[in-house]
């Protein structure tokens, strides 16, 4: 799940996160914003895994979660799914 909280007056949109995997040890967000760089989510008592982001306004933003290490993973929610050079895909968000 992706929720998107736009801040009256600031040019920032709060972009928060959620993956719900039980089989996860771990999750991992890359994209646009970090300079495709590991970001570990945090877990919540329903096993739920969560990260919010401040992403600037009218902008897209490529990412992808990385699951346990090794098992890349799309957003079911994202805007879009954009064909990336490694021949898959990668979630699209536009903020």
């Amino acid at each position: 799940m992706i929720n998107k909280t736009y801040q009256e007056g600031k040019d920032v949109c709060v972009v928060s996160f959620y993956v719900k995997r039980d089989d996860a040890q771990k999750v991992e967000i890359l994209g646009d914003w970090n300079g495709w760089k590991p970001e570990e989510l945090k877990r919540k008592k329903d096993g739920t895994f969560w990260i919010s982001k401040r992403l600037k306004k009218g902008n897209s933003y490529r990412f992808k979660y990385l699951i346990d290490g090794h098992i890349w993973e799309n957003d079911p929610e994202a805007d879009e799914m954009v064909p990336n050079p490694f021949g898959t895909t990668d979630s699209l968000i536009r903020v």
